[in-house]
């Protein structure tokens, strides 16, 4: 987990009734629409061929609205005859998802539209009815996990320090769009006031797992979820419960302020588009250790060294590393880019 500078991916998935999206090549910036779609409701089956008379072969001939269009309450989607006619109109507004080969016609309500917006500046690689791969340079940071739907904004310091938590009091309507660096922590207070006042994303060291739970439901995982749905977006950097983001993080984040960031949440991945000498090449990835209690990450001063095998209070013997508030089990350390996961 360090600062750098290159070539990221982010791949962008697609929920079901995607109607447009970006063309492979197409040159795009962060924000931009790249698919947009509709979610349909349970279709209501139309008798069509029966209701006019016709060979369910014949019903295109008779067709006034074609396959896919979307149409309005009480319009008339076949008709046959003149003097005695006979039609088939739409009892609610939708659209026209299939006919079938019997002749019935199957109608969709919209339930709601959606858009898809690009987390990177530069070129449309893939582009399929399940996702667009966008490819371009920036700045990149991974996190350890993403939550809520992409967010893009300008990047906004709301801390005084590595440290510090990010209380609800320093969140207001005025940070609308942007997305906010949280310091060490971040409360489920904060994430619902920011959600409230139309911040873009919070970005912190870590957040407790029971404030995730609040805001995001009893289904959360550690694994992180990205979601359609009106709900807030979360970056957890190293862990949960708390965490001082050590200054290898920290002091590109200051210097990243006000400028376009992005929060890819599928990746987990912070996105800064920052020329490449907006700072120096960030130092060796600091050593993280869990505490005792497991209710805080922290960053640990100088090379992790190992001392051996130790008795711990909970009479377990492990493989230790010495720290010097005392020794730390082994598989509660790790570097910052070390690869998590299940």
């Amino acid at each position: 987990m360090t600062w750098r500078y290159g070539d990221w991916s982010a791949a962008h998935g697609l929920p079901l009734g995607a109607g447009d999206r970006a063309s492979v090549g197409q040159q795009v910036r962060a924000g931009d629409v790249i698919a947009a779609g509709t979610t349909f409701g349970s279709p209501r089956r139309l008798a069509a061929a029966r209701r006019l008379g016709v060979a369910p072969g014949d019903l295109a001939r008779v067709m006034r609205v074609s396959e896919g269009a979307e149409v309005e309450r009480g319009t008339i989607i076949a008709r046959t005859g003149r003097r005695f006619a006979r039609a088939v109109s739409a009892p609610i507004a939708g659209r026209l998802v299939h006919v079938r080969a019997d002749g019935d016609i199957e109608l969709a309500p919209i339930v709601s539209r959606w858009t898809v917006r690009s987390t990177l500046d530069g070129q449309v690689t893939r582009s399929t009815a399940a996702s667009v791969t966008v490819e371009g340079a920036a700045w990149g940071l991974q996190g350890l996990a993403a939550y809520g739907p992409d967010a893009i904004g300008e990047l906004t310091l709301a801390v005084e320090g590595p440290g510090e938590e990010l209380h609800p009091s320093r969140i207001d309507t005025r940070q609308q769009g942007r997305i906010l660096v949280g310091g060490g922590r971040s409360g489920a207070e904060s994430i619902a006031r920011a959600h409230a006042c139309g911040v873009g994303a919070i970005v912190a060291g870590a957040v407790p797992a029971g404030g995730l739970r609040v805001v995001f439901g009893e289904d959360v995982t550690a694994q992180g979820a990205p979601l359609r749905d009106d709900a807030p977006t979360v970056l957890c950097l190293l862990g949960f419960g708390g965490a001082q983001l050590p200054a290898q993080i920290y002091a590109p984040l200051r210097a990243f302020a006000g400028m376009r960031a992005a929060v890819h949440t599928a990746s987990a991945r912070l996105f800064v588009f920052a020329p490449r000498n907006a700072i120096q090449a960030g130092d060796p990835p600091p050593t993280l250790a869990l505490l005792g209690d497991w209710s805080a990450v922290r960053t640990l001063d100088g090379p992790a060294v190992l001392a051996g095998e130790t008795a711990f209070p909970s009479e377990y013997v492990e493989n230790a590393v010495g720290t010097p508030e005392g020794p730390v089990p082994a598989a509660n350390v790790l570097t910052a880019d070390a690869r998590r996961g299940a």
